[in-house]
Formats: C-alpha cells, structure tokens, sequence
C-alpha cells in the first residue's frame, strides 16, 4: 500500500478515538530527525551521551560476547553515532545492515560508514522496522546474526507489543543469534520530566512538528501552536508520556474529515517505558530471549543488554 495512504489511516483512526492519539513513528521525517538530533545533544537529555559512554567503555567486551564475523542489523539506526564505536571493536564483521524510515538519514549515514570502514560491507535498507523486514544476504558467510537495538526505543512499545516485536527480533537473529538492546531504567521522575520537556523547547517543536507534517503530507489545517507540549510522568505504568494538549476548543480538517477538539483535550504521541533490570529481563524471555550479559553507567541511568536467542521461532 501507498505509505501516504498508510499514514492517512493511521493519523485519523488515532484522531477518532476517545482517547486521541499519534503513532510515533511518523515523528521522522526530515525535520524531525534533525531535531531528534538535536534533543540528543541537549544537557538535559540524558539517554544518548550515557549510552554512548557506556559503549565507549565496554565496547570491547560487547565485541568479544558478539564474536567475530557477526552480521549486525540495527534497527533505526539514524546517525549511527554508537554504532561506529562497536564496529571499531568487532573482529571482522561480515556485514552491517542499517534500517531506518528516513531515507535520507539512513542513506547519508551509511555513506559515512561505509567510507569510515572500507572493508566492511554496508547494507542500508529504508524501511518500517515495525513491519516485517527483509534483510539483503552478506558476501561473506556469517558466523551469527546480531540484532542491535540502541537508544531505548524499545521503550516506546506497550508491554504486549513490546514482547512481540522482541520475539520478531528473535526470529530474525534465529537460534545461536543474539540482540544488544538499549535500555533505559527507572530514575527520579524530576529528571525524567526534565529529559523530555527541555527548557529551550526543541522537544516541543519535536512533537509539534508531527502536526506540521500533516499539514504537509496530509492536507491538514493544524494550527500547531494552538497546542502545547507536555511530559507526564505516569508511576502506575512506569512511563513518560508525551502529549499535545490543546490549548483551544478548536476543530482540524485532514483529507476531507472534521475532527473537534475540546479545550485541554490531549493528542497522547508517545509513550516510554523504563524498566527495572529484572523487568526487562523477564519481558525478554516471554520472547525466548535469555540475559548473557549487562552493561550500566555509573550512575546507574542507563543499561545496554545482551540476549542470546534460546527458542526462535516458538
């Protein structure tokens, strides 16, 4: 189906629910990558310069667990900023496949790799990874497949799809395979809010710009101002939640369809999820996943995890 068609779909079955909500997958197009760029960079995002440090340290002992000629398929690479700190540890890989929905961030991403690692071959594949992926075969043979999936997006997933799409990752890597997973953990909730609602406002015009792209791609009238960013901490779910609250009772037109919102009314865009060490590791084995190896800051703020596939396929 026509991706604009799938977009259009999915934004007005989200916005006539009770509850109004946005997938947020559709945060990245072009502007919004660059702007979730730029929110890794801000001093009160914590998440990327703490994973990445746990990766600078520990890089070589991820090599040594992951083992040589590893085929590593990551998904929504990005910038693959982290990425390149684990290539330059792997002895010999066979291959690296990054998948990401911005074309344009991928392919110039993969450029860099590829010039960075000559004798590596690179792989890009643009696409949903919340879908099924076919992965193109490597020159050389492979001694395992690894999936790495960093910046705790996995966070973004409810606990049920979270467990389904861990066990799609599962039956990817196959039996022997493993995954290398960034994992965010439970924190005061004061620094949870600050992380996602930074005081220069670049994740506000983050999640306004998912409206922006609307009004782009889908013909809407949004008037994007007329509603606010705000972070929530929710306790009883163990989750940040992003929503854009409306600061009017206004009505939108998107292809031809009214939608009415009243004045407070929210548009919940995204949800993360942080996680005890043990939690995660429970969720992971109703995937067939089993722990093999951790990897958190000193600060205790962050995890990088390794599973090994125990029952792909079950």
């Amino acid at each position: 189906m026509d991706p604009s068609k799938i977009f259009l779909e999915d934004v007005l079955a989200g916005l006539r629910s009770r509850r109004k909500t946005l997938p947020c997958k559709y945060f990245y197009d072009a502007n919004g990558a660059q702007l979730f760029e730029e929110i890794c960079a801000l001093e009160e995002y914590y998440p990327t310069r703490t994973e990445l440090g746990i990766m600078e340290q520990h890089a070589r002992a991820m090599a040594q667990r992951l083992g040589p000629r590893v085929f590593l398929i990551e998904y929504g690479s990005g910038s693959s900023l982290k990425t390149r700190v684990l290539l330059s540890a792997l002895e010999s890989p066979a291959a690296y496949v990054p998948i990401d929905i911005s074309r344009e961030t991928l392919l110039a991403s993969a450029e860099a790799i590829a010039k960075q690692y000559p004798e590596l071959e690179v792989l890009p594949v643009v696409a949903d990874y919340l879908a099924p992926v076919h992965l193109p075969a490597p020159d050389r043979e492979a001694r395992r497949r690894v999936i790495y999936f960093p910046g705790s997006t996995i966070g973004n997933f409810e606990t049920a799809d979270a467990v389904a799409f861990l066990d799609r990752v599962a039956r990817q890597a196959g039996e022997g395979g493993g995954v290398l997973i960034g994992v965010d953990l439970k924190k005061n909730p004061a620094e949870l809010l600050r992380a996602y609602d930074d005081s220069g406002g670049v994740t506000a015009a983050f999640n306004r710009n998912l409206l922006v792209r609307i009004n782009r791609e889908l013909g809407g009238n949004f008037r994007e101002h007329d509603f606010r960013h705000e972070a929530r901490w929710n306790a009883h779910e163990g989750r940040i939640e992003m929503h854009l609250v409306s600061s009017v009772a206004c009505s939108v037109r998107i292809a031809g369809e009214e939608i009415a919102f009243k004045e407070g009314e929210s548009i919940h865009t995204e949800n993360s999820y942080k996680y005890e060490v043990g939690e995660f590791e429970s969720l992971a084995a109703k995937a067939g996943l089993a722990p093999c190896d951790l990897w958190i800051d000193p600060g205790q703020r962050f995890s990088v995890q390794y599973y090994e596939v125990v029952s792909a396929g079950m």
